[in-house]
Formats: C-alpha cells, structure tokens, sequence
C-alpha cells in the first residue's frame, strides 16, 4: 500500500515540479518586479529600513495584545522559513544540481521577494476580524472573497493543514532525533517526548506565546549559526574565489548539458536550484501570509516589505553562505558527485545535513559537527512553531475555530512520531503539498494582481516615492 502511494505521489510530484510550476512562481515574481520598477534593487534602502525599524521596541498590539508586532509576525514567519532546508537542503541541492543550483537559487529569491510582497500585501487587504478579536488572513480570504472561488480557497487550506504534519512537523522532527542521535546519543523516543513537551506548552500560550518565543529564538539561532559559518569561512577565505566561479560556471556551462566535464546539466541546475529555493524561502506557497496578517500593522505594503526582507534573508543570505562552507571546506567534489548522480555510488557519499556536517568538521574539528547538530535542532523546531500557526489557521478557516484544539492535540503527537519514524514518504509527500498550495495561491495573486498595484501606488505616492 505504501508502496503504492509512494509511486503515485512521486510520479505526481514530478509533474507539479516540472517546468510550468517553476515557470509560474518565477514569472509571478518577474511580474511584480517589472511593474513596480525593480524594487528590490530600487529601493533596497527602503525595505531593509522597514526590517531594521520593525526591531525598535514598540507600543504594545491592539484590541488588547490580540494582534501582534510586525517584527513579532516576520519573526514567527522566519521560524518556518529558516530550517533544514537551509542546512540540509543546500547541500541536497549542491549534490543533486551541483555548485550551479545556487546561483539559481538566488534567482528564485531575488524574484521570490515581489511575490512575498505581494501576497502578503494581498493578504493585508483581505484579512478580517475574528470573533476574538484577532486578526486572520491567508490566501484562503483572497480567493474565497477576491477570486470567489471557495472551492479553491478550501483546497488550499486543506493541503495547508496536511503540509504541516509533513514539511512543518514530522520531518522537521526526525531532523532533530537523527541530529542529537547521532552526535549526542540521545535516544530518539527522549527527543521526541522533549520536543512534544515544549511544543505542547507554546502552544497553550496562543498567538502571542508562540510570537515572544519566535521573536528571540530565531534571531539568537541566526546568530550562532551566522556566527559558526563566518569562523569557517575567514579560514577558508583563500578558497572564496574558486567557490563564486564554481557557482557562476555551474549555472551558465553549456557544455555540461551536453555531459561535459561536470556532468550537471543547466536545466538540473535551474531545476533544482528554483526547487529548493522555494522549499527554502515559501515564497509563492502563500504559507507566510497567514502569520503576517496577524499583525497590527496598518499599512499593507510595509508589511509585504518584511516579508520580501523574510525571502531574502532565508536564501540569500542563510543559504549562500551553508552553500559557501560546503564549497570551501574540502569535502564536496562536484565531479565526484556528478558521476554519482542517479546510480548507487550516490549512496556511499555524504548528502544533505550530513555533508554540511561534514563541511564544518573538516574545519572546525568535531566540534563543527555537535554545531550543525545543535544548528538543526534549532532550525527545525522553529519551523516546527512556525508551521504550527499556519496548520491552525488552515483548520480554523476550514472547519472552525472548534476543530484548532483538536488539531493542536494530533500535532504534538505527530512531533513525538516524526522523532522515532523513518519518513522519507512524508518528505515526498511534503513537496506535492506545498506544490498544490502553491497553484490556488498564485492563481489568486495574479487574479488580484490589479489590487495588490493599486495599494502599491496608493503607498508610494502618501511616501513620495
């Protein structure tokens, strides 16, 4: 039966993924990048600005502490955003599309920027009003109300609550077992019960618990990983040049499609490069857009400016620089890889979180290895919080906000399941998700794309931009 699923889903799973989704999440980005004159470069002062603003301390929320702070909703974002994928699933990438898939990466980011923006812009101007008092928004509200297509609006929904057992729960929990396991000992059913245990008491806190543990975790856990990858690097820094070039040749050599001298293809390189972009930063899956419009944010479009600040800290920052450790430290060879690609040798060769791993140790001796380890764990629990919230709004919108403690109850368990389970099926059916949230989103961004300008406009005139 297993079995069975798994064909069906990867046979699924290579259509969704194929060129015309890709195409479709970079040309939504080339869009709105065209029509508001390139504003990521333009007015790049502008946005990180905003970022660096949204981390003054500030008033305290509206309607009595039920909404919270941008930087409180651009933190708990970042906590889904910024997780393994940054540390497992650039050196997935490297392995699979070789040094070339990074530089597509940063395409897909640079362009994932302006549909962060406008999604969440979008999701600002449709979000209402609970029973409770809070604010709840997500793309469901803008195709139910904009696109009229409730239908759609609970297909996404639907595949959002199931996303989040898979790429925000289960996996992201084996991660941190596999991790602590490995270079600690620790037995797997201990770090599941733990990891329960605090998931369990976030969660009883509400939005505004779960947004303060986000708002210092995340940017401590940037800094120790931020602060370990630049020590490797100022040691390997000789090696820096070699690493761009091998970027830069890697997405543009011709020859390769042709299995030149590294084997990689340039469509392999964009192809997995786009992939794991998106896996990495969200954008275009919409997911962000539920925890962003819970904000008290008033003006819309500042709030898109954080999540295109989300967008570019996740992957051009967070993961240029695992890719950089991984290409400086020794251990990749882009050649060995290539041959290696699709036949069993595959096997025998460090992939994902275990040749980062590797890359920091062959630097920083085994301590590098206890700090991706420590490093992962932090990762994936933040996803873990972050996914957490956009599961509950999925389930509120779907079916109540009756059905949220129910669902809080099935994802802690779940996160003590995901520590003791092999789930190489749930990260397969991980990526068929996100690609089925992704195309009702999109459908509705480009659908209210004449909303998302017309706020832009409004904005840039009353800033005199």
């Amino acid at each position: 039966m297993l079995d069975t699923i798994a064909r069906v889903n990867d046979a699924l799973r290579g259509v969704l993924w194929g060129p015309p989704l890709l195409t479709l999440l970079l040309g939504t980005g080339l869009y709105f990048t065209c029509r508001t004159g390139v504003f990521q470069l333009r007015h790049a002062r502008l946005w990180l600005g905003c970022a660096l603003r949204a981390c003054l301390p500030r008033r305290k929320a509206d309607r009595g502490g039920q909404a919270i702070s941008p930087f409180a909703a651009m933190c708990t974002a970042l906590a889904a955003t910024v997780g393994t994928g940054n540390i497992a699933g650039v050196a997935a990438a490297l392995t699979i599309g070789g040094p070339g898939a990074v530089f597509w990466m940063w395409v897909a980011a640079f362009f994932g920027m302006m549909t962060a923006f406008a999604e969440n812009t979008l999701g600002m101007l449709y979000r209402r009003r609970g029973a409770d008092g809070a604010w709840h928004g997500g793309p469901m509200y803008y195709i139910k109300e904009g696109l009229h297509a409730p239908m759609l609006a609970a297909a996404f929904s639907l595949c959002c609550a199931l996303a989040s057992f898979g790429i925000g729960n289960m996996s992201q929990c084996n991660s941190i077992a596999g991790g602590l396991s490995g270079v600690f000992g620790v037995p797997p059913l201990a770090t599941g019960l733990a990891t329960a245990g605090l998931l369990g008491a976030t969660l009883l806190g509400g939005l505004q618990r779960l947004s303060r543990v986000t708002s210092l975790l995340v940017p401590a856990m940037a800094l120790f990983y931020m602060g370990g990858a630049l020590a490797v690097l100022w040691c390997r820094r000789d090696y820096l040049p070699q690493a761009c070039g091998q970027i830069l040749s890697g997405a543009f050599d011709l020859r390769a499609a042709g299995g030149g001298a590294l084997g990689f293809g340039v469509m392999q390189a964009v192809r997995v490069g786009v992939s794991r972009g998106v896996f990495s930063n969200e954008a275009g899956l919409g997911s962000s857009v539920l925890v962003h419009t819970a904000s008290d944010a008033k003006e819309p479009c500042a709030q898109g400016m954080l999540a295109a600040f989300e967008v570019f800290f996740d992957t051009i920052v967070m993961c240029t620089v695992t890719a950089l450790v991984v290409l400086t430290a020794g251990v990749y060879d882009p050649a060995r890889y290539a041959l290696a690609v699709g036949t069993p040798l595959l096997d025998a060769l460090p992939t994902g979180a275990a040749l980062t791993a590797q890359s920091f140790a062959a630097v920083l001796g085994p301590m590098g290895g206890a700090f991706v380890a420590v490093s992962l764990a932090l990762f994936a629990f933040s996803t873990l919080l972050g996914w957490s919230y956009y599961g509950q709004g999925a389930v509120r919108s779907l079916l109540g906000a009756r059905a949220v403690p129910a669902y809080q109850v099935l994802f802690v368990a779940a996160a003590c399941a995901g520590c003791t389970m092999r789930l190489e099926l749930a990260w397969a059916l991980s990526d068929t998700f996100n690609a089925l949230m992704a195309l009702p989103n999109l459908a509705g961004v480009l659908a209210l794309r004449r909303d998302v300008l017309a706020e832009w406009r409004r904005w840039a005139r009353a800033n005199h931009i």
